[in-house]
């Protein structure tokens, strides 16, 4: 008949022992903290932000936190690249500056130690 299943198979009864999972200590992976910035940092960041969008130069802005580095990066209209990307890498800290303003061709436009002087290049940026 159509509706009886048909016994295909060996009909072997497997027996499955029940494996005892690890511990949440030996296959957990180890976490791992973003960069991120701090309230001081994004309030200078968002204040400049504030003033050029007023000022009708800049139109939107992305922030993302990844584990090596945190990234603000400003766009002047909805496209592809940002206009502007300002990144804090904290490896870099007693090297060149963990502050970093890149333009939108890939050059680093200003480095340093502390998030003001670096963002000062943003404020005499000359919009084209």
């Amino acid at each position: 008949m159509a509706d009886e299943p048909e016994d295909i198979g060996s009909g072997l009864l497997i027996d499955f022992h029940p494996v005892p999972s690890p511990g949440p200590a030996q296959n957990a992976p180890r976490f791992t903290p973003a960069v991120a910035f701090d309230r001081k940092e994004l309030q200078a960041i968002l204040n400049l932000y504030g003033r050029k969008v007023a000022q009708g130069e800049w139109r939107d802005y992305a922030i993302d936190f990844l584990r090596d580095r945190a990234l603000f990066s400003i766009y002047k209209r909805a496209s592809e690249r940002p206009f502007y990307v300002v990144e804090k890498n904290p490896r870099l800290r007693n090297k060149q500056g963990q502050y970093m303003v890149q333009g939108q061709d890939g050059r680093i436009l200003k480095r340093g130690h502390e998030l003001s002087n670096v963002l000062r290049v943003l404020e005499l940026a000359v919009v084209k």
